[in-house]
């Protein structure tokens, strides 16, 4: 019995120092097989049925009492369960329809790269087909800009096009008579540039002194003294060469804003081109060097400035003689004779 009581003691000892049921059975199940006496087996057997019944008794008196939480406890308990057994199978679900999506899409990879390619092309080919529908209507808006002498837009849509029929549009077939219409055009486009460029420099310019003489001449015949207004006068009048003195004689950073303004020179097409012959001299320059002719023009110019001056001093000759002649006329009518 000393025994049993120790056996006891040692198991109050552990309930004590801790809560764990593990641990308590371990000890009941030492003091048990410790225990040599049937009676203090049976003594401790009835302490833990006891124990047991006292438990359930509290365990029946606390679920009375909390019987309502309890049951809010369980149910949120089951709901919660649900949920998350639910929320399990949906992503177990999602889990397999991405599988499946990928393996779908994995075997249509290469289709979908096909009629990606295909878009591409076919967007090329309408980009090209619209490209072709401009470039055949470039030979009628090429003959409107040479009628109104807009020569730098003629230019640019000539340049412009055959680079295209040239470059990208080689291959089409169809396009081969425009090709070479366009071409052949483009090798004499230079030839037109350079007569209005001539014309501008040695023919509008001298006609413009003429047209001063003779409004001095007018003047003079009012006042009756054509001593006293001389034939040509020149120095205020605003001839390309005296553009280019006057430029060639400015500042050492002349140069540079010269090649500027002929950069930044746009034709408008809604004004007459030649009104300013600098600027269409400029605007004819211009078209030349994207016709990539610059040295040609040079040679050209080169070529026919004995010609050309010769023709300015016949006109001047013929001119100066009329207008002595017709001169000689009014006096004559007058009587006069001098």
């Amino acid at each position: 019995k000393m025994a049993a009581g120790e056996a006891v003691g040692r198991y109050r000892s552990t309930m004590s120092r801790s809560k764990d049921p593990s641990g308590l059975l371990i000890s009941v199940i030492r003091t048990l097989s410790t225990s040599d006496d049937v009676e203090d087996r049976e003594t401790e057997k009835g302490r833990l049925e006891e124990a047991y019944e006292k438990c359930d008794r509290d365990l029946d008196e606390l679920i009375v009492q909390h019987y309502t939480e309890l049951t809010t406890a369980i149910r949120t308990y089951q709901s919660i369960t649900e949920r998350i057994t639910n929320s399990r199978n949906k992503i177990k679900q999602v889990k397999e329809n991405l599988l499946s999506c990928k393996m779908l899409l994995h075997c249509k990879r290469d289709e979908l790269r096909k009629l990606w390619i295909e878009g591409i092309e076919h967007k090329h080919v309408l980009n090209l087909l619209d490209e072709i529908e401009n470039i055949k209507q470039v030979p009628q808006k090429l003959e409107q800009c040479m009628a109104s002498k807009h020569y730098l837009n003629a230019t640019d849509m000539l340049v412009s096009a055959v680079d295209s029929l040239e470059g990208p549009l080689l291959q089409v077939e169809g396009l081969s008579d425009l090709r070479l219409e366009l071409h052949s055009k483009k090798m004499n486009m230079h030839l037109v540039l350079i007569d209005e460029l001539h014309r501008h420099l040695y023919i509008r310019s001298t006609n413009r002194v003429g047209q001063r003489n003779k409004e001095k001449g007018r003047i003079s015949s009012l006042v009756k003294d054509a001593s006293a207004v001389p034939l040509m006068d020149v120095t205020n009048l605003s001839t390309p060469r005296k553009f280019l003195e006057t430029s060639q004689f400015s500042t050492p950073g002349s140069s540079s804003v010269r090649e500027t303004s002929l950069l930044e020179i746009k034709e408008d097409t809604e004004l007459d081109p030649e009104e300013n012959s600098t600027v269409f001299m400029g605007i004819l320059i211009k078209g030349l060097a994207k016709l990539k002719k610059i040295p040609e023009t040079v040679k050209a110019i080169q070529d026919r400035l004995e010609q050309e001056l010769k023709q300015i001093v016949k006109r001047s000759t013929t001119q100066v003689a009329d207008n002595g002649y017709q001169r000689g006329e009014n006096l004559s009518q007058e009587n006069q004779p001098r």
